[in-house]
């Protein structure tokens, strides 16, 4: 069952005046010389913005699977003072937040079509949209990267995936990344207001292409989901809905982030760039450490069941708390050197932490990883001799990251 919590229970509890309360400012500043500066000595903080923060990674890697810390549920909408619209609705019948038999029923039937075997079915003709891309601006020497590539890559295969028409998808990403700004600490009312309206209509969008396959079955997954969805009548047409809308959503701002940083740090370290180059087998390494060095989701947000001793600070019950994988994957007691970016290293864990734990594991952990691996190698093998002209800045702490503009130049 999802955990309510209220606001004003966004609170540091008793030993509040014991922990220190990060600021938004100083998080915006440099989040990792912040996490850096206060792991050693205290493995939760508060945000001024409400909830906690776990740093080290061994509480991130034991907590993301302690039963005493429970999906959000609507907690994060209602602490950004929403209680109904397109946003508090994806978190109320989205897959993520929800828990148990609810949980297992919205996710099983996109198990089999993001599953590991087939999406390795899928990395040829996700390799060819990558080179397709690549061939549309390659005689030009020069390339906005962000917007011409690493967003249109996830955006087309997500579409493809789904049917939906490539002429749809600037008007949905545009959408996307809009309502995506809602997974951060700071927004205004204003803010709010803008991506609740995005939310609105990404929702109609999704609606109508639904609409669309129940009339004209097309006998590809969406129009299979549908049918298998009517005949089990497990979901309500809600669920349906935002389980399509969450998977557009998580399938297309997240991607595309990861795939500007995990070049743009290869080019700023030309040594590993040029050995990425020269030898493919070095691929799967370098995108498993630019998602360690720079991840593109920072963090995964729990709430507490009861009360919960992490390392001697007692978090109370009906906290909300977010698992800093951003912070973890920096720790000193997990990584050896992990201020310093190395396609080498040795001591990855056998599951990375970015794509989170158990029951709510990211199901398109396999998508994301042929995505950027068939990425990073068809831009190796076209042109390794790129060179970064403007690099991007990447933001944010908490849920889906920011990238601003990436510019890259060579000679055709």
């Amino acid at each position: 069952m999802t955990e309510k919590i209220s606001t004003k229970e966004f609170s540091a509890g008793s030993s509040g005046d014991q922990i220190p309360t990060l600021t938004l400012k100083e998080l915006e500043a440099d989040p990792h010389a912040v996490f850096r500066g206060y792991r050693k000595q205290h493995p939760v903080v508060l945000h001024e913005s409400g909830g906690y923060f776990v740093l080290r990674f061994s509480d991130v890697d034991r907590l993301s699977k302690d039963p005493r810390f429970g999906p959000t549920g609507t907690s994060f909408p209602e602490m950004q003072g929403l209680d109904n619209g397109a946003m508090f609705d994806m978190f109320d019948h989205g897959m993520l937040t929800a828990d148990g038999d609810i949980h297992r029923r919205r996710r099983a039937p996109f198990s089999r079509l993001f599953a590991a075997r087939a999406i390795t079915e899928m990395r040829p003709s996700i390799r060819r949209t990558a080179e397709n891309l690549i061939e549309g601006w390659y005689g030009d020497g020069k390339v906005d990267f962000f917007d011409e590539f690493a967003a249109q890559m996830p955006a087309r295969v997500i579409a493809d995936l789904f049917g939906l028409p490539r002429e749809d998808i600037p008007a949905f990403t545009l959408l996307v990344y809009e309502v995506t700004k809602f997974f951060s600490f700071g927004l205004t009312p204003d803010d709010i207001s803008g991506i609740e309206k995005a939310g609105q209509q990404l929702r109609e969008y999704v609606d109508e292409i639904l609409d669309e396959r129940r009339r004209r079955p097309r006998g590809d997954f969406l129009s299979t989901f549908l049918a298998a969805a009517a005949e089990s009548g497990e979901m309500s047409p809600e669920e349906i809905l935002y389980q399509i809308f969450q998977l557009i959503v998580g399938g297309t701002d997240t991607t595309r982030v990861a795939i500007a940083m995990q070049v743009a740090l290869l080019l700023q370290h030309r040594d590993q760039w040029a050995e990425v180059c020269r030898d493919p087998a070095s691929v799967s390494g370098a995108v498993t450490e630019a998602m360690r060095f720079e991840p593109s989701v920072a963090g995964v947000a729990r709430a507490t069941r009861e009360d919960v001793d992490v390392g001697g600070t007692v978090i109370p019950a009906g906290q909300f708390v977010t698992l800093s994988t951003m912070s973890a994957m920096r720790d000193e007691m997990a990584y050896d050197r992990p201020d310093i970016f190395d396609i080498h290293r040795s001591n990855q864990p056998r599951l990375h932490p970015i794509f989170g734990y158990g029951a709510h594991r990211c199901i398109g952990e396999a998508i994301a990883r042929a995505e950027l691996e068939e990425s990073l190698s068809a831009i190796a093998a076209r042109i390794p001799q790129l060179t970064l002209d403007v690099p991007p800045k990447i933001s944010g702490h908490f849920g889906i990251r920011r990238v601003d503009a990436m510019r890259l130049s060579w000679k055709p």
